[in-house]
């Protein structure tokens, strides 16, 4: 133990977590001597014979988890979620009920719940600030949903369902990570692959040497829809590529069943309808009901749009003489073609203007510099948790600002998707700056070729750095409401408003050049990227709406209504799928869902019952992009005032408060509506 990184803080800039240092039998005792420590504080706090004060109960509070606990739960979650392996599954699956059962210990204790209501009860006259008030505000509403003003059978009851929803939650992620991985599709035959550039060929070499295969290996994405669907002419192959995309989750049919079952008892234990409602509750939508009708109004609008663009592939089917109808499989193939058609735009044609260091340092940095002052210094010292994970330091207008890691690559020990998250959280209570991670899954080139990238990876890089920038900007003098620790429907919408300057010209001409030559891309090219992006929106609305119908309509079920899994947990499973897109009209056979329930992973964590988020967000994030075209676009003194006023506050202020003292207004739809064309 006294050879074990996370008993005293990193002696690294920043506090970066010494990772050459760390080993994996360090996690658990550290975990445990976290808990410990955290949990005396806690008593110690309880056991104060003086009045509870805002110093002595709420700060204090706040203090108890800031050490060993902290360290190892930050460094810990990173590295499982970006290069796990059997030995970190392992420590997973046993920390994180272990952790839930703790955090139940403070959440379910009435000793400091009476000293947090007291103050809460007189919050006026204790002279608090607004982020005073604010973390109290959280403390207290943390403590009623987690129970705190049960009777103790009640209590007793919610803490098993905690333990184990956490086991379940583990072993729902382990199985998806296992199905990505499995759901591979070997091709021995290159003819197959006709369509795909010689860069996609490579790279399915390498991925099949890498696991000691012979010719080509197509690994999976986090999606339902495979991005190799839109260039592979061989329709057999894709057929196969899709259907192993969405069969994955058959192994966590009966888990998903077990976790809705048990959500839905939690609600009601605590006083709701059905988990929807516990969840909303908590969000800036504040109601269930009003999630659900907005969803529906726009799910109406998509299938219309969507439906006339499935008009318009079979319309090329048939002038090609194809003698079938669009399938799913199809729809990226002969979507890449009306593009084509319509606007001469082809991706394919844009990728070599598009290498992942010229876009990351000369789009992504560039536009932080323009709008905030930011520089970023590469760190080759500092060491990441993997080879691949570099790190940046950050300079604000010359002063150190904090680190950014970047982990761009796919690997079979990294979790599907993208993500941001912190390795050191901002605050001022301790005086420690933000370390923050973006993981992406780009397809790693073969040895010695160029990271050639497509464009949904540069909309990826721009909106992960939009998380990045909401913790690095962070000025907030407490760690709980720092950063992006804020409602999951507005935690979206900085990272989307900062996907605007993807093709924002002065950016997009600054970073799209030609990967041997340095040539910028002709700017036909560009017009035609520019033209071509409202043609799909129909596809991408309903895809997305799909999944968050479907993440609304398992939640609010009550526990009776959660269907039995009988011998083919599997089989129910789809059936509920089937008839919850049926009932909300947006089931076509065409468009699945952008995740089926089987490998939803936001679905077993902190987005349960919260997918709507992304929409949610846009809404804030339409009428922002509005904000900044009317005043000039990417400049210093727009960048700075949404800075001020909204990326750093955090969560430290009510966020739709900071988005009116930003904005001047609340935020309106209609910019929302007319950039998805569903006015």
């Amino acid at each position: 133990m006294t050879e074990n990184p996370f008993l005293s803080p990193s002696d690294l800039p920043y506090q970066l977590p010494p990772f050459e240092r760390i080993k994996a039998e360090h996690y658990l005792p550290a975990f445990e001597a976290g808990m410990e420590e955290q949990l005396k504080a806690v008593a110690a706090i309880v056991a104060d014979p003086e009045e509870p004060t805002f110093a002595n109960t709420v700060v204090a509070l706040e203090r108890s988890g800031l050490g060993t606990l902290k360290r190892v739960g930050l460094a810990f979650y990173n590295k499982y979620s970006s290069d796990t392996d059997d030995e970190l599954n392992a420590i997973e699956s046993e920390v994180s009920p272990k952790l839930a059962a703790h955090a139940d210990k403070i959440l379910l204790d009435a000793e400091l719940f009476a000293r947090i209501d007291a103050l809460w009860r007189r919050r006026a006259e204790l002279g608090l600030d607004e982020q005073d008030e604010r973390l109290l505000e959280r403390y207290h509403t943390e403590f009623v949903r987690g129970g705190a003003a049960l009777d103790e059978a009640g209590k007793e009851r919610l803490s098993q369902i905690n333990t184990e929803l956490a086991e379940l939650s583990s072993k729902f992620n382990h199985q998806i990570l296992t199905d990505i991985n499995d759901a591979a599709v070997h091709v021995t035959d290159r003819e197959e692959l006709e369509g795909l550039s010689e860069d996609q060929i490579s790279a399915a070499a390498s991925a099949a040497a890498d696991r000691g295969l012979d010719g080509w290996l197509i690994t999976q994405s986090n999606f339902s829809l495979h991005p190799l669907l839109a260039d592979l002419e061989h329709r057999g192959l894709r057929e196969r590529i899709y259907r192993a995309t969405i069969g994955r989750g058959a192994g966590n049919a009966e888990t998903l069943l077990r976790m809705m079952r048990l959500r839905a008892e939690k609600a009601r234990l605590l006083g709701f309808e059905h988990f929807a409602a516990y969840i909303a509750a908590d969000q800036t939508a504040g109601d269930a009901d009003v999630i659900a009708e907005r969803l529906a109004g726009l799910a109406e609008a998509s299938v219309r749009n969507a439906r006339s663009e499935a008009a318009e592939l079979q319309a090329i089917i048939d002038a090609e003489g194809g003698d079938f109808t669009l399938a799913a499989w199809d729809w990226s193939f002969y979507a890449k073609q009306v593009r084509q058609a319509k606007y001469g735009f082809d991706a394919e044609a844009l990728k070599p203007y598009l290498e992942l260091d010229r876009v990351l340092v000369d789009g992504v940095f560039y536009a932080a510099e323009k709008e905030f002052g930011l520089t970023f210094t590469p760190r080759p010292d500092l060491q990441g948790y993997h080879p691949e994970a570099r790190v940046w330091e950050v300079f604000d207008d010359g002063a150190p600002l904090g680190l950014f890691v970047g982990d761009f690559f796919t690997r079979d020990s990294k979790k599907g998707g993208a993500w941001m998250n912190p390795l050191v959280v901002q605050s001022d209570l301790t005086g420690d700056k933000p370390v923050v991670v973006n993981n992406l899954n780009i397809v790693k080139p073969s040895e010695g070729q160029p990271a050639l990238i497509t464009v949904d990876n540069v909309t990826t890089l721009f909106h992960e750095f939009g998380h990045a920038l909401h913790g690095l900007l962070s000025a907030c003098r407490y760690p709980k409401t720092s950063m992006t620790s804020t409602p999951r429907d507005f935690v979206e919408y900085p990272s989307q408003v900062n996907e605007m300057w993807e093709r924002w010209p002065e950016v997009v001409h600054h970073y799209a050049r030609h990967h041997e030559t340095g040539e910028p891309a002709p700017a036909e090219l560009l017009a035609q990227w520019e033209a071509s992006g409202r043609f799909g929106e129909g596809f991408a609305s309903t895809e997305y709406l799909g999944a968050a119908l479907l993440d609304q309509a398992w939640h609010r079920l009550t526990p009776e209504e959660v269907p039995d899994g009988g011998d083919d947990p599997y089989a129910v499973v789809e059936a509920f799928e089937r008839k919850a897109l049926e009932d909300a009209g947006i089931y076509m056979p065409e468009i699945a869902p952008r995740y089926r329930s089987g490998y939803f992973a936001h679905i077993s964590i902190g987005y349960a019952a919260g997918y709507y988020s992304y929409i949610w967000s846009e809404i804030l994030d339409a009428d922002t992009v509005e904000w900044f075209k009317e005043r000039g676009g990417l400049t210093r003194e727009n960048g700075d005032h949404f800075r001020e006023h909204l990326l750093s506050k955090g969560g430290s202020i009510d966020p739709m408060e900071s988005y009116r003292r930003f904005r001047g207004r609340d935020a309106e739809i209609d910019p929302l509506l007319e950039r998805r064309g569903l006015k």
